[in-house]
């Protein structure tokens, strides 16, 4: 059975056209699925019985399962989603001052390896279907909705667990369902995806437009990047740059690094001094980002004494450097914590 939230609007449409129903009634589906989160054909109630029929022989409306919720003290939810293989993956809701931005995954486990992520820990199970990662929209939307909560979920940011760059024809095909005005109608400048440093795709990504960029990049010099991120230092970090510096962007735009600061290992003066200097290259901004202590992973927080020098340093140098607030501690909320957790493993970061 086809899962219909895997189809693009012309997979869809063609679809339709094949059960003997004019193209516009996919145009009224599409609606069902996106703007009105039906999770059952029967209930798509201004489209004709026959279709209805006819597409529930042929077709399902798949959302992931939610094995479990969290709800933090500060607002910050976190879902574990059983998807239909039985394979688990994890969305966050993040509240901000006006609105949630949800973090999304983009594949079971993860390839990368990172030293200070329980997600890498976990390892690489499979890619996710377009249908999967733009089903942690509809669950979280629908949390909300069902919780009546005031602010509405505006922001996108795949951040979750995978990479992904691996995983760019799925990645993109979400990106364009994501953008349709009869659909969950989202603007690229609301979308942001993380990428460790994979040179594939990475400017095919800036080219089409549909979102903004942001690089975790955690380690100013190849050989921090070396221990701490073996798999994205297989993209040597000079080569990486080169890359960065090419990427399109619209006037004043910039691009976003996410900088994990690990007490010890790279939040001395002499890392930020670095990191100044790498990226000079190109237009950046900075999130700074205090390490979530972790049972089983050889890291720790720096104190909040040494973060606020490590950003003095960079902003006295010109670069905007912004403290990421860490939210959601109380319930596992970072990356790939969850199920490692109930899989009785390790928490990450």
């Amino acid at each position: 059975m086809t899962n219909l939230l895997d189809l693009t609007f012309h997979e869809l449409e063609s679809l339709i056209v094949s059960l003997g129903e004019p193209p516009y009634r996919a145009r009224q589906v599409w609606q069902w699925l996106w703007q009105k989160r039906c999770r059952e054909i029967a209930a798509m109630t201004d489209v004709s019985k026959v279709l209805r029929l006819r597409l529930a022989e042929v077709a399902v409306i798949g959302w992931p399962t939610v094995a479990e919720v969290r709800e933090s003290r500060d607002g910050t939810v976190k879902f574990l989603l059983e998807l239909t293989d039985g394979e688990r993956v994890e969305c966050v809701l993040i509240p901000e001052k006006d609105h949630f931005t949800a973090c999304l995954s983009t594949q079971v486990g993860c390839a990368m390896g990172c030293g200070f992520c329980a997600t890498g820990m976990l390892g690489f199970r499979r890619n996710m279907t377009s249908g999967e990662m733009l089903g942690q929209v509809l669950v979280a939307r629908q949390y909300l909705v069902d919780k009546g909560a005031e602010l509405a979920l505006r922001n996108l940011v795949f951040m979750g667990m995978g990479e992904p760059l691996l995983n760019y024809e799925n990645l993109v095909q979400t990106l364009e369902a994501l953008h349709h005005p009869q659909g969950l109608d989202f603007s690229g400048r609301r979308i942001t995806v993380s990428t460790a440093g994979v040179a594939r795709h990475l400017l095919d990504l800036g080219r089409i437009g549909l979102c903004s960029l942001a690089i975790s990049l955690h380690a100013p010099t190849q050989a921090q990047r070396e221990k701490i991120m073996p798999g994205a230092a297989r993209l040597e970090l000079g080569k990486l740059m080169d890359l960065l510096a090419q990427y399109p962007l619209k006037p004043r735009e910039r691009l976003t690094f996410e900088y994990l600061l690990l007490a010890g290992v790279n939040d001395a003066d002499a890392d930020a001094r670095e990191l100044v200097r790498l990226l000079s290259r190109v237009k950046a901004k900075v999130n700074l980002i205090v390490y979530n202590a972790t049972p089983g992973l050889p890291y720790g927080p720096p104190d909040m004494e040494r973060v606020l020098a490590f950003q003095e340093i960079l902003k006295a140098k010109g670069l905007t450097a912004t403290l990421r607030k860490s939210k959601g501690g109380d319930i596992a909320a970072a990356c790939g914590q969850l199920r490692a957790e109930c899989e009785g493993g390790g928490e990450g970061r």
